[in-house]
């Protein structure tokens, strides 16, 4: 067998023992803490967060075919575990005053900086680029519950402690 050959036959060996190692799947239906347990999310919102944030930003994502291939399971794994680190609408109750409050502020300009949802995330699912329209929705509801968090709490509350 030539040299190369024998390369090859390795790799695709390596790469179907890798396919036994799969990672977590982010799909759970605790919603107990979910922002609409606080919060009015209008259905506009609603089909804005399923069609381009939820994927990422929740305990629930919907995977495509190709997550089940490795190494690309795990990226995505990675992906979701560091979008939820970020902000997670399945937790959103469970995060302090101060916390909600910048958090709803970073929506706003992770969107408008065009950092979010991910470009990586919209190659391959397209329905997820948003139109003006649902982008100033997002911002209109996101400033609305900005809004609402600072009528009903102390300013003092509103403030991010750092340690």
């Amino acid at each position: 067998m030539k040299p190369i050959k024998k390369i090859l036959l390795a790799l695709f060996i390596v790469f179907l023992v890798l396919q036994a190692f799969r990672p977590a799947k982010n799909i759970s239906n605790n919603r107990s803490k979910n922002i609409s347990k606080t919060y009015v999310v209008p259905l506009d919102v609603q089909a804005i967060l399923a069609k381009a944030c939820n994927d990422c930003h929740s305990n629930s994502t919907r995977y495509p075919w190709y997550s089940e291939i490795q190494p690309v399971g795990w990226w995505l794994a990675d992906h979701v575990k560091d979008g939820k680190r970020h902000l997670n609408f399945d937790e959103f109750d469970g995060y302090t005053i101060a916390r909600q409050y910048h958090k709803l502020e970073e929506c706003i300009e992770e969107v408008k900086k065009g950092s979010m949802p991910l470009p990586s995330y919209t190659i391959t699912h397209k329905d997820a680029v948003l139109t003006a329209a649902e982008k100033e929705s997002l911002y209109k509801w996101c400033d609305l519950l900005r809004e609402t968090i600072r009528e009903n709490n102390p300013p003092d509350s509103l403030v991010t402690r750092r340690k």
